[in-house]
C-alpha cells in the first residue's frame, strides 16, 4: 500500500488510543511487526497554543513511518497545528474524525464532523494545503445507525486531497461494542481510488485476513488487540504470509512488559509513567491463572519494584506458559 508517496510494507498497523499508544507502546508495537503507528489524539488548538503535554504526544519513534493524529473543528487552528506538528518529523498527518468521547465531539471535533461532511471537507483541505506530507482521515461509518455516511465523507476526503481513509467499522452511537460493520467498510473502498484502511475487531490473523477479504480494503490497522499483546502483528504477519507462529512464552511476553514500562519511565515523569503503567500491566497479565487478584495487584503498583513483584507472581502462579 501507499500513502501518497510512503510505501507501507506488512499487513497491520498499530491504531490510535487515546491514553494508551503511547511513544513506548508505539516503539513495541513496530519492534513485533506493527507495519506503522498512529499517535494519540491530540488537540489542534493545544498544540498552537504550546501546550507541553500535547506536544509530547506528537513524538516521533525514529526511523519508523507513523503519523500524530490531529482533531479540531477549525479549519486554520488544524492548518497551523499540522504546520507544527512538522517539527518532530512525522511520516503523514492524520485527522481524527471518528473519535466518539463526548468531550471531544462536543466541541465539534472527532465524530461530530461526521454530521458536518461540508465542514470536514474544508479542514482536510486546509491540512492538506498546509503540509508537504500526505494527510489521512480516520472516521467511524457514520453517528448512528440512521445516518451512515462514511462512504460519503470519503469521497470529501478524496475531494480535499487525502491520500488514505481508515474506517472503524462501528457508528459513533456504538462506541466499541459489536458488530464491525464490514458492508459500509466495503462501501467506502467501493466509493474511492485512494487507500482505504479498516479497523474494528482485527484480533489475529483470521480476523485480518477475513477483514481483507469482505471489504477488499487496503490495509488494516489494530487497537485493543494491541494491549498487553504487541506479539499480535507478529502473528497476523505471519498468518497472512503462510508462516508458522511461534507464541511467547509468558516469561518472554512479560519481560516485554518490563521493556515498554521502562521506556515509559525514560519518556515521561517517574511518577505519571509508573501510575499509567497500571493499565498496561493489568493487560499483560489477562487471561492468567490468579489474573483477578494480579490486576488488582497491579492497579495500585507504586514503583517500579512493585512492577516487578507483580510480574514475579504471575510467573510464580503460571509456571507452565
Amino acid at each position: 500500500m501507499r500513502i501518497g508517496n510512503i510505501t507501507v510494507e506488512g499487513f497491520a498497523a498499530l491504531a490510535p488510543m487515546a491514553g494508551v499508544s503511547d511513544r513506548a507502546m508505539r516503539e513495541i508495537c513496530v519492534r513485533f511487526g506493527a507495519a506503522f503507528c498512529v499517535g494519540e489524539l491530540t488537540s489542534a488548538k493545544a498544540v498552537v497554543l504550546g501546550d507541553d503535554k500535547s506536544k509530547s504526544l506528537l513524538k516521533s519513534i525514529g526511523g519508523r513511518i507513523w503519523a500524530p493524529q490531529l482533531f479540531g473543528s477549525d479549519p486554520q487552528i488544524m492548518a497551523r497545528a499540522a504546520e507544527k506538528a512538522l517539527d518532530y518529523s512525522p511520516s503523514f498527518i492524520d485527522i481524527n474524525m471518528g473519535c466518539p468521547a463526548p468531550k471531544v465531539s462536543a466541541s465539534g471535533g472527532g465524530c461530530a464532523l461526521m454530521r458536518n461532511i461540508p465542514l470536514a471537507e474544508k479542514i482536510i483541505k486546509a491540512v492538506v494545503d498546509a503540509v508537504n506530507i500526505p494527510v489521512t482521515v480516520k472516521f467511524r461509518t457514520g453517528w448512528d445507525g440512521e445516518h451512515i455516511n462514511a462512504p460519503d465523507l470519503a469521497k470529501a476526503a478524496e475531494n480535499a486531497g487525502a491520500a488514505a481513509v481508515t474506517v472503524h467499522g462501528r457508528t459513533r452511537e456504538q462506541m466499541y461494542a459489536p458488530p464491525v460493520d464490514i458492508k459500509t467498510i466495503a462501501a467506502v473502498k467501493a466509493a474511492v481510488k485512494i487507500p482505504v484502511i479498516a479497523n474494528g475487531d482485527i484480533n489475529c490473523g483470521a480476523a485480518a485476513e477475513k477483514m481483507y477479504e469482505k471489504t477488499g480494503c487496503d490495509f488494516v490497522s489494530v487497537g485493543r488487540a494491541a494491549r498487553g499483546n504487541p506479539f499480535v502483528f507478529s502473528e497476523i504477519n505471519a498468518y497472512l504470509s503462510g508462516k508458522t507462529y511461534t507464541p511467547p512464552t509468558l516469561k518472554e511476553r512479560l519481560e516485554i512488559c518490563l521493556e515498554q514500562i521502562d521506556k515509559m519511565r525514560k519518556y515521561k515523569d517517574e511518577y505519571i509513567a509508573i501510575l499509567e503503567a497500571r493499565k498496561h500491566l493489568a493487560w499483560y497479565i489477562t487471561r492468567l491463572s490468579g489474573a483477578a487478584a494480579l490486576r488488582r495487584r497491579a492497579c495500585t503498583v507504586k514503583s517500579n519494584e512493585d512492577i516487578k513483584a507483580v510480574i514475579q507472581k504471575a510467573l510464580e502462579l503460571n509456571p507452565d506458559m
